[in-house]
């Protein structure tokens, strides 16, 4: 076990090789356990084939696409020891994306799965046939036990690519070293009171930096034992809990409501959890999950990018993503960098001036922190205009300094020349007591700007009425005047990246030219009525007789 006492990490490589006379557990995985040491024996394993199989290759790049099952921890702690760089694939891509997302990072050699290895079959990855290792999900004969693993690896070198969520454009490539992740894992692990006794259980991918940055670092940082489930489930969430008697674990984006909208029992608080660490969730949902299952929920804001920390403290109002780290400068700015007004709220915490307060977050005090996307230029200078970090997220900001979340960058829209977010009025929608998550994005309006559109999925035996939901959107005080929904599509289930995050990028592009329902409220109408056929025609009409059909799906115009 390490010494209490030694300086911090230099690398992930030292933490790992720091447990590897560690008998305590260090992973889960449904029957199956690991302590610290055999996970460590298990990673220099692998380290070996790794230097084998890479030799001098720059850059040794090593995809791993595979769901979140033992090999996946083993071949990182791999990387960590091997000077390696891990890039995360993301396996709910498909064809041509999967195919260029192994290409551009320049993988020399793919870790996957015969599932894996079906969907890479077909592509043209730029990876000879001979440099894909074939894994299975639990590995057999135990690696022998390690007394000094060899780390050939140092603070700056690469050990991450981890691709973001893509919710409203292409994923990049966020580049992480073994010393960055090294001092996440250590100072989250303090920040965020990981225990030696903790279980953390991990839902969310390992190729997301969530799982990573959040959960595995910190945890192995504390000694803390991992236990993973191959893929995010709603429905198998709590009996996961009691399995592995899980302590702790993370989520992002609408996590938390799809478990919520699973049956609720009498004993859903008889569980062994104390604290979930996440971002965006909603603050009903938060409430909600605390009460139904006597949990702990602390929400921070961050990126795999690093380049701003918003933190919860004990003072953190309701809803709001907590302060900027003491002599952190983090502003809310607009698009010339001027600062925008502090957020007003009235009795009832609700917004008053959004059109005001809205903003990006902005981390004035510089970019140290980040430290680039792979082979992107133009995204790095996106982000670092200025001198400043720009996160690419809408936020506000009162005049105590706390911070609120907007959505992300791409959810501006522009209604009669109004600009507003997508966030605020998608947390108003949810305060419906039918609706379950919400997402809102622009269609194009025949004339100039944007329409309103929203895609809603409703709880279970729920049923859409056009009046009641007109009538109820006019009694909810914040709504803007703007605001507003003109179209709402009915889906089944929203679509989501494989971290749970809403992504509106199919929603924007199919507009109303959709399989699902859609409700069209004209302007001044007081109901929202079904468009069918005939009117969807008569949108797209109206939209080439203005001279904007091309906004809409090619092969949906006429």
């Amino acid at each position: 076990m390490p010494d209490p006492t030694d300086p911090p990490a230099q690398t992930v490589g030292h933490l790992l090789a720091a447990r590897r006379h560690d008998d305590a557990p260090g992973l889960l995985f449904e029957d199956r356990s690991w302590s610290w040491a055999e996970v460590v024996a298990e990673s220099d394993r692998r380290a070996g084939l790794l230097r084998r199989r890479l030799g001098t290759t720059t850059p040794p790049h090593v995809g791993v696409l595979l769901d979140n099952v033992p090999e996946y921890l083993f071949w990182l702690g791999g990387a960590a020891l091997a000077g390696a760089c891990v890039v995360g694939v993301n396996p709910t891509r498909r064809g041509a994306e999967l195919a260029r997302d192994v290409r551009f990072t320049d993988c020399r050699l793919l870790v996957t799965d015969d599932a894996g290895a079906a969907l890479l079959d077909p592509l043209d990855t730029g990876v000879p046939e001979d440099a894909l290792v074939r894994v299975t999900d639990v590995p057999g004969d135990p690696a022998p036990l390690v007394d000094d693993p060899v780390i050939d690896a140092r603070p700056e070198d690469l050990l991450l690519l981890l691709f973001t969520s893509g919710t409203t454009g292409a994923p990049k490539a966020v580049r992480c070293t073994q010393g960055r992740l090294a001092a996440i894992g250590e100072r989250a692990g303090a920040l965020y009171d990981f225990r030696r006794d903790d279980v953390c259980y991990c839902p969310m991918p390992l190729f997301h930096g969530n799982a990573v940055m959040a959960l595995w670092a910190p945890a192995l940082a504390a000694g803390a034992a991992v236990a993973l489930t191959r893929r995010f489930s709603a429905s198998g969430f709590l009996s996961d809990v009691r399995h592995h008697r899980a302590t702790r674990f993370t989520y992002v984006g609408k996590a938390l409501a799809y478990v919520l909208a699973t049956p609720e029992r009498g004993d859903d608080a008889d569980n062994t959890l104390r604290i979930g660490f996440g971002t965006e969730a909603s603050a009903p949902d938060r409430d909600a999950f605390a009460r139904r299952f006597g949990c702990t929920l602390v929400e921070g804001y961050g990126s795999s990018e690093g380049g701003v920390a918003i933190n919860v403290t004990t003072d953190t109002p309701p809803g709001s993503l907590g302060k900027a780290p003491p002599g952190v400068d983090v502003a809310v700015c607009r698009d010339d960098g001027t600062v925008c007004a502090p957020a007003r709220f009235d009795t009832s915490g609700r917004l008053l001036n959004a059109a005001d307060a809205i903003g990006e977050i902005v981390n004035r005090s510089g970019v140290q922190g980040f430290e680039g996307y792979y082979g992107n230029n133009e995204a790095d200078s996106a982000r670092t205009r200025g001198g400043w970090y720009w996160t690419g997220d809408l936020g506000y900001r009162d005049e105590a300094g706390f911070f609120y979340f907007a959505g992300r960058g791409g959810d501006w829209l522009r209604v009669d020349s109004e600009n507003f977010a997508a966030a605020p009025i998608e947390r108003i929608l949810e305060r419906h007591p039918d609706v379950a998550a919400a997402a809102v994005y622009p269609v194009p309006d025949p004339r100039t700007g944007d329409r309103v559109m929203a895609a809603l999925q409703l709880r279970p035996g729920a049923a859409f009425d056009g009046a009641s939901f007109a009538a109820w959107l006019s009694d909810q005080p914040d709504l803007g005047t703007k605001w507003a929904p003109g179209l709402v599509r009915l889906c089944p289930a929203l679509p989501l990246t494989a971290t749970g995050k809403i992504t509106k990028t199919t929603l924007r592009a199919e507009a109303w030219e959709c399989e699902d329902p859609v409700y069209l409220r004209p302007p001044r109408a007081t109901a929202y009525a079904p468009l069918d056929a005939d009117g969807r025609a008569a949108l797209r009409a109206e939209l080439e007789r203005h001279g904007r059909g091309a906004l809409l799906p090619a092969t949906r115009r006429p």
